[in-house]
């Protein structure tokens, strides 16, 4: 096995990380998954040679999809997440004491096993509000019967299974599946990529046809192509930036104190685009 990992995103431009052995490696109906033992980042899991988490920087991720969705509604107690295996977008979710039930759909059950074998700490699977269910997330939001106060599109890129996550039909599911005051978040690739643009624009496209607030924001992963990745808010009445959202972030100070990334600077700042990002999605 090569003492390094390379993971390219435009010829041989990438990502390369020193490894020290294979932990798990497992070709599902669906994809490869496999974890590594890093010399600098902890355990390492890739899909089908794309990197998903490591155990030193899987906070930043999980802690932006969740928690800007979970602050900008007023009370959220159904949470549904499409995708999400490693668990770490549930334990996020979680913090939150208004929580009823949390729905993960994740079609594939090896990146559920390989998380629980590797990543002990990033996900809270014995949780009783947690209901883990194994199949198709698009088709399970478009049969749909009781709807959901958010819902977290926790995939990986737009190939394979996660493909579809991308289409606007998908979306449209996803609209009818909330609430009223319903809110929906999404990582939506990054910036920096080009290979990624016209998948970019089709979310947001989608969003802003579909949502009456939709917005990207931005954080900052180490190991994800490029480092600055994107995602979506999309909502059907608050406005993710509006008072009343900050406020509720800024009074949660028993989950603050918990996170590792997330806080109401950040939520407010993640908004701010540069002009370059601006213009992929224009």
């Amino acid at each position: 096995m090569p003492l390094q990992y390379n993971e390219y995103y435009n010829e041989q431009t990438g990502l390369t990380i020193g490894l020290k052995k294979l932990l798990f490696s497992k070709q599902s109906e669906y994809q490869l998954v496999e974890v590594y033992e890093t010399d600098t980042w902890g355990n390492l899991m890739t899909i089908d040679g794309m990197v998903m988490l490591s155990e030193r920087d899987e906070f930043v991720y999980h802690e932006m999809i969740s928690h800007v969705a979970m602050f900008t509604h007023p009370k959220p107690e159904r949470v549904l997440i499409i995708g999400g295996g490693d668990g770490g977008t549930a334990r996020e979710v979680l913090k939150h004491p208004s929580i009823q039930q949390v729905d993960m759909v994740e079609i594939d059950k090896t990146v559920v096993e390989a998380s629980k074998l590797h990543f002990p700490g990033v996900g809270d699977f014995n949780n009783p509000k947690l209901n883990v269910l194994y199949e198709d997330g698009i088709a399970y939001v478009k049969n749909m019967k009781k709807p959901y106060d958010v819902i977290i599109i926790d995939g990986s890129d737009p190939v394979g299974p996660a493909e579809g996550l991308f289409e606007k039909d998908f979306y449209q599911f996803c609209l009818k599946a909330l609430t009223p005051e319903g809110v929906l978040t999404a990582q939506t690739e990054s910036p920096w990529v080009e290979s990624y643009y016209p998948s970019m624009k089709k979310v947001f496209s989608a969003l802003d046809d579909l949502f009456p607030i939709s917005k990207m924001y931005l954080n900052y992963i180490p190991l994800y192509p490029a480092g600055m990745w994107s995602m979506a808010c999309a909502s059907r009445s608050e406005d993710p930036l509006g008072d009343g959202v900050l406020q509720r972030a800024e009074s949660a100070q028993n989950i603050l104190s918990a996170l590792s990334y997330y806080n109401p600077d950040v939520h407010r700042g993640a908004f701010a685009l540069p002009n370059f990002v601006k213009k992929i999605i224009q």
